[in-house]
């Protein structure tokens, strides 16, 4: 049993609540305290109520410091209340003493709620696009007070308070209001600074305390291993990418030349103390790094707040806030800003297929099943051991389409890459018949999911011009990067997995053996321009045992360089936007290691350093080419001059766009140098070697054509020029 309340001072005259009621303030087991605390209006007048541990005595006062009551104590353990000399409704402040000791508290209770019955409407419909303006902590200045609004969704749970360093994380300070139509609780707490670390304590409808937890809208959060949520400003950026932005906008990114270098900010580069790249220190150097290598676009695995480091960020528990390895923010706002400024695209990793099982996260957040599927044959993913979101119900697609929004609008990223789009799209992925649930239509495709990547692509696309979504997808889904009124799935571009897969495994060849493997190399035409396609060779082929790029290459160290060198000039001439994980653009021998930084120091020798100017070269060739780019995605871009030279495994093909010359390109995949090699080609006349992978100054043997050939009518008619083709090499011809 608690202890009874105090008699009431008889001159104040205060309603007393009843002392159950107390006794559940003082407890914290009160669901409803606005009820209760706060300002009340009592015989055409007002009276507070405030639960302030520790006072011995407490005199209200205006914001303005101007004495308005002095309130009866009415239980030693702080519970207070009194009637106030004021005209008319305004937020009360709180003079507490105990001893010699002094402090004041605006009273949270005060305050009206923030959130409005049109906000009520959106959410329940899931069709809010400005949660993130809404949900989280927002600094903000409500009837002259300043402070944070907080606001979570939490609509099973029994009661939902803020805590932090400015309430001694004591849940029973800042129980939040239900906003019962949606199930989000809010609760404006004044004179908290910016730079507060925070959490919610929840309790669940089963009255279970939980382990408290992050704001899943927070905007900033502590550095690991601490995993609390951070009030922060609004994000303030002196955006100067107009041009940039509006460029892209204009254009067909179908038709644009795009080359990513993609990027694990944590080791690409490091400190010598290992420490991590700031957010401005890798602006200043991986910034003029991709521009000098000709890159168009930097792509960054996942950078959303996660907790542990060898996941690269694929289990993020915070997806609105950059993790705090980099620094602050501003930090990425000011990189992206930057990166316009240069003419470089950025683009994200991003995960909405599911999330880590930490108990700070999403998981079980009111203490039911909310984020993600009750049922573990739909909410567990067996393969991470992570759970999957519940893209059928409202809020939780709405919170991964804000999310969406959020980083185009606050950050002006030009683009997502969607992880694990194929786990999202079956029901059995990765499940044995009996582990996984039909759709209502008896079939394996995750309709819901379907849906959600729909909403996603139509909200990104509608709202914000010029950005690009790109799906990683291993399987033959139809019309990922359709439109979504003619049935697609709306994304801009889909990695095209048999394209890496293909080349890999046939590059991983010994030469003699190539000619039975041919079809490796021209199977990807069939297909090629079913979807609009982005040619990975991405971090996934360069981890786990994999080795790097340079160590899959079949023969002697000689034959190794030169076949990556070839493989890249094949890769880019190939019709398809391209991909590069970091470090392969100058063939580093160790596989990714995530917690070192790059072997920067082989770029010194002769091999590496070739093959990192090779990358560069066609990072320019195929952007300044518009041959080499402007019908990537389009069959009219893409001519075979050579297709079935299995004996001598060489391959030979046109790109072409309308109104510019064509290019040929022609690639002899065994180290047998051909001479008065044959190629056909579409006109005659003087055709100038535009890139030839062989080059000395690339570490090749120096064997070309002079850096020109001439095409001639045959004595069967048809035009050809008479060619050297290079061992293991590619070269590129365009008519000049």
């Amino acid at each position: 049993m608690g202890k009874q309340p105090e008699p009431p001072d008889a001159t104040s005259e205060p309603v007393v609540p009843a002392p159950e009621e107390i006794r559940a303030i003082i407890d914290g087991l009160h669901t409803d305290p606005f009820a209760v605390m706060g300002l009340h209006e009592f015989d055409g007048g007002f009276q507070v109520r405030c639960f302030i541990p520790g006072a011995e005595t407490v005199e209200a006062e205006t914001i303005g410091g101007r004495l308005i009551g002095e309130l009866q104590r009415l239980d030693r353990d702080g519970f207070f209340a009194g009637k106030v000399d004021i005209p008319h409704r305004q937020p009360i402040l709180y003079r507490a003493r105990r001893g010699s000791s002094e402090w004041t508290v605006v009273d949270a209770y005060s305050f009206g709620p923030v959130l409005g019955p049109m906000d009520d409407y959106y959410i329940r419909e899931g069709s809010h696009l400005r949660l993130f303006d809404r949900l989280g902590a927002h600094p903000m200045m409500l009837e002259g007070v300043s402070g944070f609004h907080f606001a979570v969704w939490a609509p099973n749970a029994r009661r939902v308070s803020v805590v932090g360093s400015f309430n001694n994380w004591d849940g029973r300070m800042h129980v939040m209001r239900l906003r019962r139509d949606t199930g989000i609780w809010e609760i404006f707490v004044p004179d908290v600074p910016a730079g507060e670390a925070y959490k919610f304590e929840i309790v669940a409808p089963d009255g279970t305390v939980l382990p408290l937890k992050a704001d899943p809208f927070a905007r900033r959060s502590e550095l690991r291993p601490q995993t609390a949520s951070v009030t922060t400003p609004e994000l303030h950026q002196d955006w100067e990418d107009e041009a940039h932005r509006a460029h892209w906008a204009s254009v067909d990114a179908r038709r644009q030349p795009i080359s990513i270098y993609e990027v694990h900010a944590g080791s690409w580069r490091k400190h010598p103390d290992g420490r991590f790249y700031s957010w401005d220190e890798m602006a200043d150097h991986l910034i003029p790094y991709c521009v000098d290598m000709g890159f168009t676009h930097i792509e960054f695995l996942p950078i959303s707040e996660f907790p542990y480091d060898p996941s690269w960020g694929y289990q993020t528990t915070g997806l609105y806030a950059p993790t705090a390895r980099f620094g602050e923010p501003e930090g990425f706002a000011r990189f992206i800003n930057g990166a316009h400024k240069a003419g470089l695209c950025v683009l994200l990793d991003w995960v909405p297929a599911h999330f880590p099982m930490d108990a700070h996260g999403l998981r079980e957040f009111d203490g039911t099943a909310l984020y993600e599927h009750a049922d573990p044959r739909k909410g567990f993913h067996p393969d991470w051991n992570t759970a999957i979101y519940n893209f059928g119900r409202n809020e939780v697609s709405s919170f991964l389409v804000n999310n969406a929004l959020y980083w185009a609008e606050k950050f002006h990223i030009d683009g997502l890459r969607v992880d694990a789009v194929a786990s999202m799209l079956y029901l059995d992925y990765s499940r044995k018949e009996g582990e996984w649930i039909p759709n209502e239509k008896g079939g394996r495709e995750n309709l819901e999911a379907v849906a959600f990547l729909q909403a996603m692509n139509k909200a990104v696309y509608g709202s914000h011009p010029g950005i690009v979504t790109i799906a990683e997808e291993s399987t033959s889904w139809p019309k990922v990067s359709q439109p979504v009124h003619a049935g697609g799935l709306g994304f801009g571009f889909k990695w095209n997995m048999g394209f890496m897969h293909d080349t890999l495994k046939y590059f991983a060849h010994e030469p003699i053996h190539r000619k039975f493997h041919h079809n490796d190399l021209t199977f990807g035409l069939v297909y090629a321009f079913s979807e609009n396609f982005v040619l990975p060779l991405s971090h996934d082929e360069v981890v786990h045992g994999k080795g790097s790029l340079i160590a899959k290459m079949a023969g002697d160290e000689w034959q190794k360089f030169a076949n990556l060198r070839a493989y890249y000039g094949f890769m880019w001439g190939y019709p398809g936007k391209k991909l590069l994980f970091m470090g392969q653009e100058f063939a580093q021998w160790a596989e990714w290691n995530h917690a070192k930084e790059l072997d920067w120091h082989l770029t010194q020798y002769p091999q590496h350093g070739g093959v990192q100017l090779a990358v560069r070269d066609l990072n320019r060739l195929y952007r300044d080419t518009p041959a080499l780019h402007g019908r990537d995605c389009e069959p009219e871009g893409f001519e075979w001059l050579i297709v079935d030279d299995n004996d001598n495994s060489v391959f030979a093909w046109l790109r072409k766009a309308p109104g510019e010359k064509p290019v040929a390109v022609i690639s002899n995949l065994t180290p047998v140098m051909r001479e008065n090699y044959e190629v056909p080609l579409p006109a005659a006349g003087l055709w100038r070697e535009i890139f030839n992978s062989d080059a000395e100054i690339y570490g090749g043997s120096g064997k070309g054509n002079a850096g020109e050939c001439h095409a001639r009518k045959t004595a069967s008619g048809r035009v050809a020029a008479s060619l050297l083709l290079p061992p293991l090499s590619t070269i590129m011809l365009e008519l000049a």
